[in-house]
């Protein structure tokens, strides 16, 4: 009797099912890390841009005190464009009289974000270092 060597379908059937199913397993992990590693990248650079605004208020040759030529720096520019490309959102905010941060009697400095996550999750930091999860009032985290 000659016995004929390979798979049966069934065989291949199961052995592409498992296969399938382990895909799916490492593709729900591997998504949920790329939104992780994106929500740290727009926390990073929240923090950069505020350190960056601290900074400009101190220097007196730049900021004189004040935030009014910060938001058209590219301390400013190049981190809030990063936060914008992965949410496309940002808010600044100051605790000058129109909360815009181009008035000179603004003295604090707050920015927040939408994090990439979660449409609903915001993230937000000031000057002093307070971090909170609401929109700047103020220029401070509430």
């Amino acid at each position: 009797m000659n016995k004929q060597k390979g798979f049966t379908i069934i065989e291949l059937i199961v052995v592409i099912a498992i296969i399938a199913v382990l895909a799916a397993i490492v593709m729900v992990n591997v998504t949920q890390y790329i939104g992780k590693s994106k929500d740290a990248a727009i926390k990073a650079n929240l923090d950069t841009i505020r350190t960056n605004a601290a900074v400009y208020m101190s220097d007196q040759e730049k900021g004189n005190g004040d935030f009014g030529g910060f938001l058209a720096t590219a301390e400013y520019t190049i981190p809030a464009a990063a936060v914008a490309t992965q949410t496309g959102t940002i808010t600044k905010n100051c605790n000058d009289t129109a909360g815009t941060c181009v008035d000179n009697t603004a003295t604090k400095f707050c920015v927040s974000s939408t994090l990439a996550s979660s449409a609903t999750t915001i993230y937000c930091i000031d000057g002093d270092g307070k971090v909170g999860t609401a929109v700047c009032a103020a220029g401070v985290c509430p």
